[in-house]
């Protein structure tokens, strides 16, 4: 399901005035830590939910530059990417946006097929 147009304003508070959201995208530390990845032209922010809350953000908990690669997306049976030291799991209805984002960046053109053998 699509992040909320109710959690995307909330989100809006916590980045610079003028930044327009361009990807957005839960994800959860072992589905007891929950966060909201907001990816702006210059930067992204992942903003801590409230405790057990899905979609009332409460603080920023780490920007990152926009430079920085969120991907890849293991695809095994939960699917998760690693970033800043953790790692993050996803629904997998994300993980195109993800890769999305990463392609942005990226010069070599389209992300890796997250299931090569098939």
């Amino acid at each position: 399901m699509p992040v909320s147009a109710e959690v995307r304003e909330r989100v809006r508070g916590f980045l610079p005035a003028g930044e327009d959201i361009r990807y957005i995208f839960p994800a959860s530390w072992n589905e007891t830590v929950f966060f909201v990845f907001v990816v702006t032209d210059s930067a992204i922010t992942v903003v801590s939910n409230r405790f057990w809350s899905r979609t009332r953000p409460k603080r920023i908990w780490h920007v990152f530059p926009r430079g920085v690669r969120i991907g890849p997306v293991e695809t095994n049976l939960i699917p998760a990417f690693e970033l800043g030291g953790h790692t993050f799991e996803v629904e997998e209805e994300y993980v195109s946006v993800i890769n999305a984002c990463d392609a942005e960046i990226g010069d070599e053109g389209l992300p890796e097929d997250p299931f090569p053998d098939l």
